[in-house]
């Protein structure tokens, strides 16, 4: 199956690339691209003809998005329609990625693919636009929503994942204050990327949550980290009220990988096991 991996230098993309060896896999980063220019991105894509366009670039500084809302929605919305466009005329399958920053955190159980999203921030809703282009435009798709993912490449749009700036942190000395009351489901991308190439070949198309299992805070996910790394820390507790951001974040994003378990496909493990492997 040939596919044309977009955004193949990211952590995730990294990790897919890996996952999908046995796949003809194009991996295409900004340099053959901008996704933001269409038609570029048109020309490259219909000489590739893939089966499958894996999107994985995105505008996810979360922060930057509440004064750059144009830039937001040209990467998560706009260009994804392009996509849309260019994969419909292809006849391919649209794989793309979204996030739990889509719902409010009003919860208190983890959220289904049926549950209804209300996002707090530009970058919730400028995903949010792109899932609904994918959703109503799309002839076959798989819509993934993640959250919290690190990996061995980091993140480079945010200078280094939660991970590694931490882990960084920490060797120098620095005092560290997570907030504790974000709960999340931290996602290891290897977990993510081997979960996608196991759904791809089965043409189970629609929505689906991928996170590894479990749930924790930021800040149990930091004291963890420490913990399996055994590097001493100065860390304490903050709250969100106290490290006030320009976005704002939902108090509870765990997601429920209800599609996968329905199909037996779920193969995710605990998030601590994921970490471990990790920082291995």
């Amino acid at each position: 199956m040939k596919i044309a991996l977009l955004g193949a230098n990211g952590q995730l993309g990294q990790d897919l690339q890996r996952a999908l060896h046995s796949h003809d896999v194009r991996a295409l980063t900004r340099t053959d691209f901008d996704v933001t220019d269409h038609a570029r991105a048109r020309a490259v894509l219909m000489d590739l003809v893939p089966a499958v366009v894996l999107n994985t670039t995105a505008y996810h500084r979360v922060d930057d998005c509440e004064t750059h809302a144009e830039m937001a929605y040209a990467v998560n919305a706009l260009a994804v329609l392009n996509l849309i466009r260019v994969a419909n005329d292809l006849d391919a399958v649209l794989v793309h990625f979204s996030t739990d920053y889509i719902f409010d955190g009003k919860a208190r159980q983890p959220y289904t693919e049926s549950s209804q999203p209300f996002p707090l921030s530009v970058y919730g809703n400028s995903k949010l636009a792109g899932e609904f282009l994918v959703r109503t435009i799309s002839k076959k798709y798989v819509l993934i929503r993640t959250c919290g993912l690190y990996g061995a490449a980091g993140s480079q749009g945010k200078g280094g994942n939660f991970v590694q700036t931490i882990l960084t942190k920490a060797r120098r000395g620095e005092s560290i204050r997570v907030v504790n009351d974000q709960v999340v489901t931290p996602t290891y991308t290897v977990d993510l990327a081997n979960q996608v190439a196991q759904i791809l070949p089965t043409e189970n198309f629609g929505l689906f949550h991928m996170t590894n299992e479990g749930s924790c805070t930021w800040f149990e996910f930091a004291r963890a980290i420490f913990e399996l790394s055994g590097l001493e820390a100065d860390l304490s507790p903050t709250t969100s009220e106290l490290y006030k951001t320009p976005a704002i974040r939902p108090k509870y994003s765990v997601l429920e990988n209800a599609r996968l378990k329905e199909l037996g496909l779920d193969d995710m493990r605990h998030w601590r096991d994921a970490l471990a492997a990790y920082l291995k």
